[in-house]
């Protein structure tokens, strides 16, 4: 396994049907908030990223609620205070987005060494919260998939 994260990853907008969306407080920067996100392993296709990444930082089982990809991905340069976390050189990162819808707002078991806490935010104000500029676009986009 390669001690660097690969520069390919995935944005999970977990929401419920009637457009609230789960919003998670980092644990290494304090008044971030984002959706679910994370690195793809070598060997996974990105839905299992996905799978994978919203069991490690939710606790939730995407398999048994509505899980697609929204086929769009943005390239943006990585945050100098995460860039150490990638191989020398590396400064730009494609994410690539999905949606999971729920039936309702539920309670989510998060990673204590990654989230501090979580909120169910309507969209517009979960969009304004967002540190980062692709996760606000995203969760903007989703009353066109609700």
């Amino acid at each position: 396994m390669t001690p660097y994260k690969t520069p390919v990853s995935v944005l999970v907008v977990i929401h419920t049907a009637d457009g609230r969306v789960l919003l998670m407080e980092r644990a290494d920067a304090p008044g971030f908030w984002q959706s679910v996100t994370g690195s793809q392993d070598p060997g996974e296709t990105l839905l299992e990223t996905a799978i994978r990444e919203v069991r490690e930082e939710t606790g939730l089982d995407a398999a048994v609620f509505e899980l697609t990809s929204w086929d769009l991905s943005t390239r943006y340069e990585i945050y100098e205070r995460w860039r150490h976390r990638y191989a020398p050189g590396v400064t730009h990162n494609t994410e690539h987005v999905f949606g999971l819808k729920l039936p309702a707002s539920q309670p989510v078991a998060l990673t204590p060494r990654e989230h501090l806490r979580y909120e169910w935010l309507p969209w517009a104000e979960a969009a304004e919260r967002c540190f980062s500029p692709s996760n606000a676009e995203a969760i903007r986009l989703l009353p066109t998939r609700l």
